[in-house]
């Protein structure tokens, strides 16, 4: 069964195809120059490697009204000028190549973001859906990830506490087709792939967002 680490290839594979693309956020490698590039047209983004998992490296990077701050894990550095949040960073970095990706407002349960896994499996020549959770950020952190501590809930449920049940029941539906748009994407792309996960953001007006994919979702 193939897998795959790098989350640039697979961004990539669905960054050309029409029907997928408009749902990821802006990403590019990460340099110097894209930084600042990238902090010109968001509010915020988050540099996470290119290779890796767990939320392991992955950090917030916005620009205030006086200098920028740099948020990993529980702590949150302030820069006064972009020169010392490019240093401030690459002394956070994992010594790998990293992205860079447009930061998208999640929408919250307690003021906590959550987002949503969609696990799929190939089981002869058909795809089947083995999980749709969510998972909800533990006070103080920007990611989600259950091994930081991150709390698993049911992806329908989580739904509902966020959006009115009829708005929900249509998001858990757009979910499960976007995924079914993005297998055959990525099959063409990378042939023996045989489970995917997927990791979906829902902003606060409930779009829809593919954050990361996996082919090695745990």
């Amino acid at each position: 069964m193939r897998q795959l680490a790098s989350k640039w290839l697979k961004t990539k594979a669905l960054l050309h195809h029409p029907h997928t693309a408009v749902y990821i956020p802006e990403t590019c490698l990460y340099s110097e120059e894209q930084l600042r590039m990238m902090l010109r047209r968001h509010a915020f983004v988050f540099i996470k490697p290119v290779k890796g998992g767990g939320g392991n490296g992955v950090m917030r990077v916005a620009k205030e009204r006086r200098g920028y701050t740099c948020t990993y894990m529980e702590n949150t550095y302030h820069f006064n000028h972009f020169k010392a949040l490019v240093a401030g960073v690459s002394r956070l970095r994992i010594q790998r190549p990293y992205l860079i990706q447009q930061g998208i407002q999640l929408a919250s349960i307690q003021g906590r973001p959550v987002d949503y896994r969609v696990k799929v499996v190939r089981e002869g020549q058909k795809w089947v859906f083995r999980a749709v959770v969510a998972r909800h950020a533990r006070p103080g952190l920007v990611i989600t990830n259950l091994c930081k501590g991150g709390t698993l809930l049911k992806g329908t449920e989580a739904l509902r506490m966020i959006y009115p049940r009829r708005l929900a029941t249509r998001k858990r539906r757009e979910i499960a087709d976007l995924t079914l748009r993005c297998i055959p994407v990525l099959e063409r792309r990378f042939p023996g792939i045989g489970q995917l996960g997927f990791d979906y953001g829902l902003d606060p007006n409930g779009r829809v967002w593919i954050l990361e994919v996996n082919t090695r979702p745990q």
